[in-house]
């Protein structure tokens, strides 16, 4: 592992224990960019900062890159804390309406760090009933709120994402925690049935916020890293918000059941290998967690996927080649889900089925004869993403992709 990353989750695990690190060696310019710029593609540089500003290695540096971050640090902190303000009352209105939300993610997942408002969060989760959405959207709506796709989506989409002019809120209303007309993971959905049932309440600033029950949420946790594995990759930040749910929660967590349900997705060994990280690195103990037998013994070497997460940057965003070697790993476990073959799958991720492209093109569900023009729309974009990008090649993204399948198979997700 480089020397920057190794700093990296240094500094992670002293903000998550509320610390400073004491590194009193000096490190270059170049070293503290890094690292500073390594916390931002995870979007935890306000836990970075904090945990390093002070050190004695901190004192020999330029003060000019540390005021550069530290700016960056304070407007993010101040932003999200906004943010969170506004969600609480958003939150309020929608439930003295009469809708039953249940909160996922997000704020429900920054309460459990030290400092909540320094795990930034890019977006509020709300599932809620779908025969609940036309109250939901109407409330909404009449709050500020606007729906940030066509009206002529908002009946099939499973998820619909609004913003507020002049505020930094965006909420994502979702009728189901996964799109039903996914290939990979729609069956995912069925885990999640009557969650609302099985729903707990959580007091934050003096908010009850709705959320779901610390099994269902625990599973959808591993479930949403799941899902941006299979796609681009997932940052630390992900792995850190499942350690911390099992530290704080892990005497309510039905631990057997959530193996049942990770073997169902092959997800047992992926699953303990972030327990694994979290354990080295995260604060995570098996312990306190109350961690099962069974799940302590699965053997599994996480040093592959450690490498691969902190390489991803939040949500598999680090480079345009990553993002796009995603056609590929989804085609693997696509592939796999029928019975095919999940190699030689370049043709396929070009030129996707009707199903696979219908939550970017809903007009594909009444109409699949379009198929072709939806084609030729993603390769238009495609090229207009990739115009003049430093971080985008096609032979780089191949090579990531078949990389990636293959830690797929290591960790036991396909065969």
């Amino acid at each position: 592992m480089e020397s920057v990353n190794a700093l990296f989750l240094q500094a992670f695990n002293a903000s998550l224990q509320n610390k400073k690190v004491n590194w009193d060696r000096e490190l270059s310019s170049e070293e503290w960019t890094a690292l500073f710029r390594v916390a931002e593609s995870h979007r935890v540089l306000p836990m970075i900062y904090e945990a390093v500003y002070s050190c004695p290695s901190a004192k020999k540096a330029d003060e000019r890159i540390f005021r550069s971050f530290r700016q960056r640090t304070l407007q993010t902190v101040m932003m999200q804390t906004l943010k969170t303000r506004a969600f609480l009352e958003l939150l309020n209105e929608i439930v003295s309406a009469g809708v039953t939300p249940v909160v996922v993610k997000g704020i429900i997942c920054r309460e459990l760090y030290p400092k909540p408002d320094h795990r930034l969060s890019g977006d509020e989760d709300v599932l809620i009933p779908a025969e609940q959405f036309a109250l939901c959207h109407k409330v909404m709506c009449e709050l500020g709120m606007e729906p940030l796709v066509p009206e002529r989506e908002l009946v099939h989409a499973y998820e619909v994402p609004y913003g507020k002019k002049d505020s930094l809120l965006y909420v994502e209303l979702h009728k189901h925690l996964f799109p039903p007309d996914s290939e990979a993971y729609g069956d995912w959905n069925r885990f999640f049935e009557g969650v609302q049932e099985r729903a707990v309440a959580e007091s934050i600033q003096g908010v009850s916020v709705p959320t779901m029950g610390y099994t269902d949420h625990l599973l959808y946790l591993i479930c949403h890293a799941l899902k941006h594995f299979m796609h681009s990759g997932f940052g630390i930040r992900q792995v850190c918000d499942i350690c911390l749910f099992a530290n704080a929660y892990g005497s309510e967590i039905q631990w057997e059941t959530l193996l049942t349900r990770c073997r169902e997705l092959h997800a047992d060994r992926f699953a303990a290998a972030l327990f694994r990280i979290g354990e080295k690195h995260l604060t995570f103990d098996p312990d306190k967690a109350c961690l099962s037998e069974s799940w302590r013994a699965i053997g599994v070497d996480e040093r592959a996927m450690l490498e691969d997460l902190l390489a991803s940057g939040i949500y598999g965003a680090d480079s345009m080649s990553r993002k796009h070697s995603s056609n590929i790993t989804l085609h693997a476990v696509s592939a796999k889900k029928r019975g095919g073959n999940t190699g030689n799958g370049v043709l396929r991720t070009v030129f996707p089925s009707a199903k696979n492209l219908t939550g970017r093109y809903p007009y594909l569900r009444e109409k699949p004869y379009l198929l072709p023009v939806a084609w030729a729309d993603r390769l238009l974009k495609y090229r207009r993403e990739t115009a003049g990008s430093s971080d985008n090649h096609p032979a780089e993204s191949v090579r990531i992709g078949n990389r990636r399948v293959r830690l797929m198979k290591q960790y036991g997700i396909i065969e």
